[in-house]
């Protein structure tokens, strides 16, 4: 390992410990010329997943993008942010150990709904609703009409719901 102090290739590891994420190692270092001590990271690389897009066109995962439409969708709901980062991880390495390289975005969208539908119900109609593209309120009584046993549904709602279905 090259010294970022003088340059020198002649570095020895004094400690190793494990890092704050899976697969990563934490070293110390010190350079043998100049005595100065660095950190480095040792992490696998991951093969990137790509997701196939509606239009076929391919991106790799992107992790933010999954963490910023979970947090939209619990906004204001009373769900920590650690069980937030939870669900994502779950998520990605769901999506990882598939072995697929190239994921339809179709999937990664249902496994971000069952994952919500799991945490809050608000934030799962919320994500379900962008998500599925809903085009009036018949779709959202048709989603919370899942929800809700149908003995706790006012009949009002029941029979709305029942229109929808015409």
């Amino acid at each position: 390992m090259k010294c970022p102090f003088c340059g020198n290739l002649n570095t020895r590891v004094i400690d190793s410990r494990p890092g704050k994420v899976d697969f990563e190692v934490r070293r110390r270092r010190e350079c043998q010329e100049c005595v100065q001590r660095f950190t480095t990271y040792e992490r696998v690389e991951q093969v990137p997943v790509m997701i196939i897009k509606k239009d076929n066109r391919r991106e790799e995962f992107n992790r933010g993008k999954v963490l910023t439409g979970i947090k939209k969708a619990c906004e204001k709901r009373a769900i920590s942010i650690n069980l937030i980062e939870e669900t994502v991880d779950a998520i990605e390495r769901d999506l990882r150990e598939t072995n697929d390289r190239e994921i339809p975005s179709k999937v990664v969208g249902e496994k971000i709904i069952k994952a919500l539908k799991q945490i809050d119900d608000v934030a799962y109609v919320r994500f379900a609703s962008v998500y599925r593209e809903f085009k009036d309120v018949t779709d959202f009584i048709q989603e919370l009409k899942g929800l809700v046993p149908k003995e706790c549904l006012p009949i009002e709602f029941d029979a709305i719901s029942d229109k929808a279905d015409d």
